[in-house]
């Protein structure tokens, strides 16, 4: 086996002293000084009064959550898609059965806990695709903080107030379906 040696440049005077090198960052530095001074380049956002929310790309994914139809009713039939689909397992449904005298027996099921662990997620928006009722959407927050981990596992009811309510079809309550 060959070995190669690569040969140095030679290096001028003013190279040896890296005095160019020294003024060209201080010329790098001064320029973005003076332009923050004068206003042209925002350097620093303040962020609890300031948020990136108007300028949040049209893809943004954000933190999941469920969402109830017009007539307040819950879209989640308990398929346990999202749980199955979930890579890190943030996702824990317990299915519960839904009484047969009930109007919207034909479900048959409906969540009796869903748990959706924060710190675990990975807003990668698979739970979203994958859910046949569209129950499960991903909110554009990026700011979800707790004290605790127990705060930063979001139950059912959680889930539902930070979700709100979703308009249009849904297959669940549809007759044809």
């Amino acid at each position: 086996m060959a070995v190669k040696t690569v040969e140095r440049p030679k290096l001028t005077f003013s190279e040896k002293i890296y005095l160019p090198g020294i003024m060209k960052g201080l010329k790098i530095t001064l320029g973005h000084a003076i332009r923050s001074l004068r206003g042209k380049t925002k350097v620093t956002m303040q962020y609890p009064e300031e948020k990136w929310d108007e300028s949040l790309p049209e893809w943004y994914r954000g933190a999941p959550a469920l969402v109830k139809d017009e007539f307040d009713r819950e879209r989640c039939v308990s398929c346990q898609l999202c749980e199955f689909i979930c890579p890190p397992r943030a996702i824990t449904i317990k299915p519960g059965e839904i009484p047969k005298i009930a109007p919207d027996a034909k479900v048959e099921k409906a969540p009796e806990a869903f748990d959706i662990d924060m710190l675990r997620c990975i807003y990668c928006g698979m739970c979203e695709e994958v859910c046949p009722e569209q129950a499960i959407f991903l909110r554009k927050d990026y700011s979800i903080t707790g004290t605790s981990r127990a705060e930063m596992v979001h139950d059912k009811d959680k889930l539902y107030e930070i979700g709100g309510v979703r308009t249009g079809l849904v297959n669940k309550w549809n007759d044809l379906k």
